[in-house]
């Protein structure tokens, strides 16, 4: 191929994006999440049929989050360095493996190898699958990010579905199912990663120059880019922990307040949790049209009003807010993703890592902080302070326009 035809392709395939791509990967976030949630929805089942103690069942989840949150900056790293396109595949076979051992582990130290297995797949999956949809977006970075992060978004929200359907009547062995969607993952990630690859072909030495430019231009992680950087993930853990504050802990409210049975607080945490996938999905778009930082502003301050008035209306006004609640609060998902890949230009996998990997890390951490303080002063008054949370948005004003 001449030069300027290899320019011409390249200009084409940055500007276009390609949405069969994105749809598969996004399929691919749904399956991975969803084994994911697999884990905390079997917890009733493991301290039933194995006896573990709640000491246990904090050990496995912490081991879960930890390994498949905090490693997700070192994986991005690694691949910004050195892209590894079957990275992606191998990952999910590492989740599969991890799946089969947690439906047969025959003791509590089992469980613990098996969920690392799970987790290790999932901080290669995110990292790498974020680049994916990146060099995917073309000119449409926000929806790019959207389609991909939804995915994940709802895999998550169909823990409460995974328990009622397959977990309560198959107990722990019908965990073993899930290696049939581990197995799906991995044959389209086989295909995501044969594009990946033809992708870097083309476009590499291109970017390699972008980089120098680049470098030469500005140092990526100067003073006031580490400033912006810090503030976004700021911003990012206020909204984990309000997140994990609502899903952890506001069933147990709507039980003690409302007189509700356990099946109809999960309808309520359902329903906040498919509201924030749709609002993951449309807040990308948006970025695209009325800009990053303002979608991420009116994401939070937006919840606000809201989530302060929550704990105090009744229960039907509540089902709606709570909805209203995880649309608005969501939309910035994606968006702040984005906004930190743009804010230090090629460090795809890190800021990925950072803002996606860390921030469930520390809404891991949010959910020790919350559950230690409704402990002290009581449930209620927890809820109500978490409330406050997304007032801290406010901040966004500090954060360069995009």
């Amino acid at each position: 191929m001449s030069q300027a035809a290899l320019t011409s392709s390249y200009k084409k395939e940055m500007t276009n994006t390609n949405f069969k791509i994105l749809v598969i990967l996004g399929i691919c976030h749904l399956l991975n999440d969803s084994i994911q949630a697999v884990v905390p929805a079997m917890f009733p089942i493991l301290e039933k049929s194995m006896g573990l103690t709640f000491t246990q069942l904090g050990i496995i989840a912490f081991s879960l989050n930890m390994v498949s949150s905090v490693m997700q900056p070192i994986v991005g790293v690694a691949t910004d360095k050195r892209p590894m396109p079957f990275a992606l595949p191998i990952g999910l076979t590492s989740t599969l493996f991890g799946v089969l051992g947690l439906a047969f582990a025959p003791s509590f130290a089992w469980i613990v190898l098996a969920v690392f297995f799970i987790g290790l797949g999932s901080a290669v999956f995110h990292p790498e699958g974020s680049r994916v949809a990146h060099m995917a977006a073309g000119s449409k970075r926000g929806l790019a990010q959207s389609i991909y992060q939804v995915g994940g978004n709802t895999g998550q929200a169909l823990a409460p579905l995974i328990t009622a359907l397959i977990l309560v009547p198959l107990g722990q062995k019908g965990a073993a199912w899930f290696t049939l969607v581990a197995a799906m993952a991995v044959i389209l990630l086989v295909y995501i990663a044969i594009w990946y690859s033809k992708k870097l072909n083309l476009d590499i030495q291109a970017l390699k120059q972008k980089g120098k430019n680049a470098l030469a231009a500005e140092n990526p992680f100067s003073g006031k880019i580490i400033f912006y950087l810090t503030l976004l993930l700021f911003l990012i853990f206020a909204r984990s922990w309000y997140v994990s504050g609502i899903t952890n802990f506001y069933a147990f409210y709507a039980i003690d307040n409302y007189g509700f049975s356990i099946q109809k607080a999960q309808g309520f945490l359902f329903a906040f949790l498919v509201a924030g996938a749709l609002g993951t999905f449309f807040g990308g778009p948006l970025a695209d049209r009325f800009g990053k930082r303002n979608i991420i502003l009116i994401s939070l301050v937006g919840t606000a009003p809201l989530s302060i008035i929550m704990p105090f209306v009744p229960q039907t006004f509540a089902f709606i807010i709570l909805m209203l609640t995880g649309f608005i609060l969501m939309s910035s998902f994606s968006v702040t993703v984005v906004y930190a890949q743009e804010l230090v230009p090629g460090k795809v996998g890190l800021m990925s890592g950072l803002t996606v990997g860390l921030a469930f890390g520390m809404g891991a951490i949010g959910s020790i902080v919350l559950g230690y303080l409704a402990d002290q002063i009581g449930l209620s008054l927890t809820i109500i302070l978490t409330g406050f949370l997304p007032l801290l948005g406010i901040l966004t004003l500090l954060l360069p326009k995009d």
